[in-house]
């Protein structure tokens, strides 16, 4: 009789095994976020082109080039989109058209669909000319949220849709764990973020003054809630940059652990270089980059960009904890190849968070 050969679990093995145990005790079925990320085979990820800025044309065959929605959202039902709406400024956040060809995408292939957002700041509540300020409370931060929807068009592209907006800031909330966490190692999310089967990030292609790009994992900023955490998230980033976090790194990865990413669309139509998040100048990029890794599309962003995975604090600390992909080589390119489409962006001046908290969270409203 041969002896079996013991095998050694590793340190992502364990995350992954830890995770899926969960599911199997609450005999729920659980979306594994660390199967993309960890697995060995190439993750795809498509670069398409708009052109005569059908925008909706770019979405559907980016899709189309990762297999189709069915195939990606197999087994799924319910699904959250969550665009980047930092602010009510269109030109700092993710085009409207992006998420309504991805909710009609959805919608066709039989999928429940929900937007979702958290935003940061709004003009007159929580922001005027002398800064940006943090709140707690659930009124500002609703009224904050219903003007962001308002202004950039989402209230009414939702009732056209017969899809319902979500406030992340307010509401019922759930606590969840954190695995290999760097900050925290539970948090409070909003209880549909728990009730969904999949998160598709869809941010706006952008530059960042703290993070150096935002992305599709950067835009989960978004989903701690205010009432818990404050908005702006002055409160977060202060915490974390006392544990040692560099570029906003730790919260970013806490929360991508936290939640069910599995696909990301990046809105590459307008971009914006320099000194983003809100104050750049804008790029039109025309391309939409999308795929269900969410470390390796956001890698392919940044490229197009024109910055080297090790520019970019939040990927340096996702290879430490053995996310993958590692390079750009480990990832299969669909559509248009990164050199065709790249621009090097003018590069942010990038700061710690206590350089800006003089006005960025400085005092509570």
């Amino acid at each position: 009789m041969k002896t079996q050969k013991k095998h050694k679990t590793g340190r992502r093995e364990f995350l992954r095994n830890s995770l899926l145990s969960v599911g199997a005790l609450s005999a729920v079925p659980v979306f594994d976020p660390f199967g993309e990320l960890f697995r060995e085979s190439k993750p795809v990820v498509s670069i398409v082109k708009i052109v005569d800025n059908r925008v909706d044309i770019a979405v559907e065959k980016a899709i189309d080039l990762l297999g189709g929605i069915k195939s990606i959202t197999k087994g799924m039902h319910k699904i959250m989109l969550k665009p980047n709406l930092v602010a009510d400024d269109p030109k700092s956040t993710t085009k409207p058209v992006v998420v309504k060809t991805l909710a009609n995408l959805m919608q066709t292939a039989g999928k429940e669909v929900l937007i979702g957002e958290g935003s940061a700041a709004a003009g007159g509540i929580n922001a005027d000319n002398n800064g940006v300020y943090f709140t707690r409370k659930p009124d500002l931060l609703d009224k904050l949220q219903q003007q962001v929807f308002d202004k950039l068009g989402y209230t009414e592209m939702a009732k056209e849709l017969n899809i319902p907006l979500i406030n992340l800031h307010t509401g019922e909330m759930v606590e969840v764990d954190v695995p290999d966490a760097k900050l925290f190692k539970k948090l409070t999310i909003h209880k549909s973020l728990s009730e969904i089967d999949l998160i598709c990030s869809v941010p706006m292609m952008k530059t960042h003054v703290l993070a150096t790009v935002t992305l599709g994992m950067k835009n989960l900023i978004g989903l701690y809630p205010g009432s818990a955490y404050c908005s702006v998230r002055s409160c977060v980033h202060e915490m974390a940059e006392n544990a040692g976090s560099q570029g906003v790194a730790f919260e970013i990865l806490d929360m991508v652990k936290a939640n069910k990413l599995g696909l990301t669309v990046i809105d590459g139509s307008m971009a914006m270089e320099g000194n983003g998040p809100s104050n750049g100048p804008l790029v039109k990029m025309d391309i939409i980059i999308a795929g269900t890794n969410s470390l390796a599309t956001d890698m392919v962003g940044a490229a197009v960009m024109g910055f080297q995975p090790d520019e970019v604090p939040t990927f340096e600390l996702a290879h430490k904890s053995g996310m993958k992909p590692f390079s750009l080589d480990e990832i299969e390119i669909r559509g248009e190849k990164i050199e065709t489409v790249m621009r090097k962006f003018v590069r942010p001046n990038v700061v710690p968070f206590h350089d800006i908290k003089s006005w960025f969270g400085a005092k509570e409203v």
